[in-house]
């Protein structure tokens, strides 16, 4: 609530105490029409140890991040293509919507791999490179776990 009613402020240009009463009654409604949709967000383990899992996780995504870009951007400067893509089965061991959500997106946000679908514990993830002879199992597992143990910590 507190996030639309600074929004509302932003945008209202100047603060009267009708703007205030205003900006309090409408996202106090919006935020009471969106508490039935927000039932996701019991998947999020309270505790102390939040603030440090999502520091510790916003880390390894952005370090994953970074190396899929080097990654990519040294596949697009190579004189020669050097891809050999593929659509693969990743297993995931969390268990709750928002998990599996957040898995998803953390894969297709870095670049070189993208979620096409998420069925039960699979999601179907494009990869842009699977190298022949590789070894398919661990390097779909790989793709995962990079995320999944830091969002274990948080998520059910």
């Amino acid at each position: 609530m507190a996030g639309i009613f600074v929004v509302w402020m932003a945008l209202a240009g100047k603060v009267t105490v009708a703007e205030i009463v205003v900006g309090l009654v409408v996202s106090g409604g919006v935020a009471l029409l969106s508490l039935p949709h927000l039932a996701m967000l019991d998947d999020v383990k309270l505790s102390p140890s939040l603030p440090v899992s999502l520091i510790r996780y916003f880390a390894v995504f952005f370090w994953a991040l970074l190396r899929a870009n080097l990654d990519v951007a040294r596949r697009v400067a190579a004189p020669r293509v050097q891809i050999n893509p593929a659509i693969v089965e990743v297993h995931t061991e969390l268990g709750s919507d928002l998990g599996k959500l957040w898995l998803a997106n953390s894969i297709t946000l870095t670049p070189g791999t993208l979620c096409v679908d998420v069925v039960g514990e699979t999601l179907k993830v494009h990869w842009i490179d699977i190298s022949p002879g590789a070894d398919i199992e661990h390097a779909t597992r790989e793709i995962a776990a990079r995320f999944e143990g830091v969002l274990k910590e948080f998520l059910r």
